[in-house]
């Protein structure tokens, strides 16, 4: 049994907007991120995904509903289907649980997607 810590593993790693994977269950992946400004606009056909707020501030914008302000120790589950764009005011350690195949842009291919997620040492 491994017992993560996340302020070390989130020490581990600078890059914004590219998840770490720190632990996999039941086919669900628990993944690390640091947010800084805006992501882009997208949705995840087939999974939910929730955004649990480490430390900082994270807006997740929706089109059709308001936006979600999490604060240190806030989550929320952005629905399956659901449009969103995070964004870090001005930073945020996020923790993001979604089924292991999901990639961080969901439906749209950019400079930011990430298509093989490193796994924290």
């Amino acid at each position: 049994m491994e017992t993560v810590s996340l302020a070390e593993a989130f020490g581990s790693f600078d890059e914004t907007w590219s998840p770490r994977l720190a632990a996999e269950l039941n086919g669900q992946a628990v993944k690390l991120a640091k947010a800084d400004g805006e992501f882009v606009w997208h949705s995840h056909a087939d999974a939910d995904e929730l955004f649990f707020v480490h430390d900082g501030r994270l807006r997740i914008e929706f089109r059709d509903a308001d936006d979600a302000v999490l604060e240190a120790g806030d989550f929320t589950v952005v629905p399956r289907g659901t449009e969103h764009r995070p964004v870090a005011e001005p930073e945020a350690e996020i923790l993001l649980f979604e089924p292991s195949e999901t990639r961080n842009t969901g439906d749209v291919e950019t400079d930011e997607t990430v298509t093989d997620v490193e796994r924290l040492d």
